[in-house]
């Protein structure tokens, strides 16, 4: 039993982390002023995306942007 006890507690600790790695996340892309505006890019919502799952490395310098482009369709 001690080794399911132990499983939770790690499971537990790595639940906390990402969800504080998450938070921090977003805390970025609020200060980019990323989440402001009306227009719901491929590119920005890729970007909000991408510095979410990004978290503490923003901080660390990590300045992600992407560019995308949909297909136009035929005529």
């Amino acid at each position: 039993m001690v080794t399911r006890r132990a499983s939770t507690t790690g499971s537990r600790v790595l639940t906390i982390l990402v969800v504080v790695w998450l938070l921090i996340g977003v805390a970025a892309a609020a200060q980019r002023n990323y989440f402001r505006g009306s227009d719901a890019s491929c590119a920005k919502i890729s970007t909000i995306a991408f510095t979410i799952v990004a978290g503490p490395l923003n901080y660390l310098g990590a300045n992600p942007k992407i560019d995308c482009e949909a297909p136009q369709p035929s005529r």
